[in-house]
């Protein structure tokens, strides 16, 4: 399934199609050298757009991706070099490979399929890590499959070239290799995968809170790219002839990234014009590495020319195009924007047999702090019940306990008679229970629409996520702005936007945390109408943490109090007026006047 109009898809397709082929077409008629340098910049744009689809989508810059083109080119290499050659230059290969001379298309998609599942036994691994970790151990990667091509010389030649690989990369066979590059991260970039991945990106704890399987995400993402890098080595090593492990180091890595980011990470757009500007800067470059004269003056060679000046135009590009010279958007989606969405849709549903949460004996300790001491709760269908207390007193981090964000040290705690104890955020929130954060998580470099799209694919198997989405927006009263990048809203839309993403998880239970803050007093008697609603119409039950004690009053059923980590009270709002501990814990000892 593709999340984005498909205007976009298709403009995106036959812009790319035809601006490929009209590339190639003009090379073609300047000659021998420009059809070379235009096809060293398909196979280096293949790579780079094969980057973007993990580093890209997921936020996590990688540097050990040459490490599955290395792979690529070497694998291809070995299934297409002639037998003979073989025999005579590594004896100790293996019969079978020794013996085996294939044609370059059935070698590459061989090559391809054996990077793909490296790349799974890898990511496995690495997806298991978070932010810089994540980071290095890319870098690790790179390092060790660069240390395993100059041992294993049976196979690689090591440090030597390696060189008799049949030439068969020409510009055009380079253009076919593009073509399927960039569509193929397009495609990602906005199908479900690529979307709950860019959610994941902008905040990892909202989109694993509304159903998200980030590791799984990450993991799709990382074979995919792994797959374009080695489709990106096949045509390099066939192109040049010759290859050695230094190819597949830092320096291209250096070159690659650069274009990934100046152009900017998260588009094929900014990977195309980061390529399309470090390719022009470096052709320019390298005529003056040499040295030149102007006006008589004649200027040394400098070496390191070319690198000096990639390095310039990433800092410039960091300081002033944090987000690249592309931007967060895709070209077609600048050119073609959508119309708002109007405020028709179909309601969202409550959930068949909604049945009640049952928590037991719940405890959190972190460290020798004890934040929530065993505390036993019930929440029911239909329901909206006020968690209150002062500061400090354990209310969010309940929460987190109930909706998977943190792991009880203690207790249990069950939906109807299934134990959701150990369960994580997004395994609870696909039982039937959402959640709004005390600070707003929404992911604001998506649209709203996307925002709220994002919890309806990710739960209940996605069955009807778009009517979904759209009901959520309505119920909220929030569909005008459907298209709006979420981060550019209101504050009160913001926090519209993010219960609307809750509700699209169509749960049986929403737990809102502190969802008036920052609202002015009109807001906030329109929020409490929504919510009185939300209970009415969809029997829906809520979990309400609030400062705002006439909101609570007003809209609450039942409420709950915790002192420093402890159950102190739970009854009707006006029993809890005139509870003694409470008005304690408020006011203070001897404050109960």
């Amino acid at each position: 399934m593709i999340t984005s109009p498909r205007k976009h898809i298709f403009v995106s397709v036959a812009a790319i199609i035809l601006a490929v082929i009209l590339a190639a077409l003009i090379a073609s008629t300047f000659g021998a050298a420009s059809e070379r340098v235009l096809t060293v910049f398909f196979i280096s744009l293949i790579a780079v757009v094969g980057m973007g689809v993990y580093s890209g989508n997921s936020g996590i810059l990688s540097f050990g991706h040459l490490s599955f083109m290395a792979i690529g080119a070497y694998a291809t290499s070995l299934l297409t070099l002639p037998a003979q050659l073989k025999i005579a230059t590594l004896p100790k290969l293996p019969e079978w490979l020794a013996t085996t001379e294939m044609g370059f298309l059935p070698a590459t998609v061989i090559a391809v399929l054996l990077t793909t599942v490296v790349a799974l036994i890898i990511g496995l691994a690495i997806g298991k890590l978070e932010g810089s970790a994540a980071v290095i151990a890319t870098l690790g990667l790179l390092i060790i499959v660069h240390g395993i091509a100059i041992g294993w010389r049976d196979v690689t030649r090591g440090s030597q070239t390696f060189f008799g690989i049949p030439r068969e990369t020409s510009l055009w066979v380079a253009a076919v290799g593009v073509i399927l590059a960039l569509i193929v991260a397009r495609l990602y970039r906005d199908s479900v995968s690529g979307l709950r991945l860019r959610a994941g990106r902008e905040n990892a704890i909202a989109a694993s809170a509304v159903g998200v399987r980030i590791r799984r995400e990450r993991l799709i993402s990382f074979v995919i790219s792994a797959a374009l890098m080695a489709l990106s080595g096949a045509l390099i090593a066939h192109f040049l002839g010759a290859i050695s492990p230094k190819k597949f180091y830092f320096t291209d890595t250096f070159v690659l990234l650069a274009m990934l980011i100046v152009g900017g990470m998260t588009t094929v757009t900014g990977a195309v014009t980061g390529a399309v500007a470090i390719t022009l800067v470096t052709e320019v470059l390298r005529r003056f590495e040499g040295g030149f004269s102007i006006v008589g003056l004649e200027i040394p060679a400098v070496f390191g020319t070319t690198q000096i000046g990639i390095g310039l135009i990433i800092l410039f590009a960091m300081f002033r195009k944090p987000d690249g010279l592309a931007g967060l958007k895709e070209w077609e989606e600048r050119l073609f924007p959508l119309r708002p969405t109007s405020d028709k849709g179909v309601d969202t549903a409550p959930r068949v047999n909604a049945q009640s949460l049952t928590a037991k004996n719940m405890t959190m300790q972190f460290g020798g702090l004890t934040a929530v001491n065993d505390v036993d709760i019930t929440l029911n269908p239909g329901e909206i019940t006020g968690l209150i207390g002062p500061n400090g007193s354990g209310k969010t981090t309940l929460m987190n306990m109930l909706s998977g964000v943190l792991v009880p040290t203690k207790g249990t705690f069950f939906l109807g008679s299934e134990d959701l104890s150990g369960l994580v955020s997004h395994q609870i929130a696909d039982r039937g229970i959402a959640r709004t954060f005390q600070n707003i998580r929404l992911f604001e470099n998506l649209s709203v629409f996307q925002n709220v799209l994002v919890a309806a694919l990710s739960t209940q198997g996605g069955k009807n996520a778009e009517a979904r989405a759209s009901a959520a927006l309505v119920r909220m009263g929030v569909a005008t702005h459907a298209d709006a990048d979420a981060g550019t809203l209101s504050y009160g839309d913001q926090r519209r936007v993010e219960i609307a993403r809750a509700l699209a998880c169509e749960p049986t239970l929403l737990f809102l945390d502190e969802p008036a803050a920052g609202m002015n007093r009109e807001e906030t008697d329109n929020l409490m109408e929504t919510l009185r609603g939300l209970t009415r119409d969809l029997a829906l039950g809520i979990l309400l943490v609030d400062h705002d004690l006439k909101l609570i009053n007003q809209l609450c059923d039942r409420l709950v109090v915790l002192n420093e980590g402890h159950l102190i009270a739970q009854g009707s709002p006006k029993d809890i007026q005139n509870n003694p501990a409470v008005i304690e814990a408020y006011l203070g000892p001897n404050r109960q006047d």
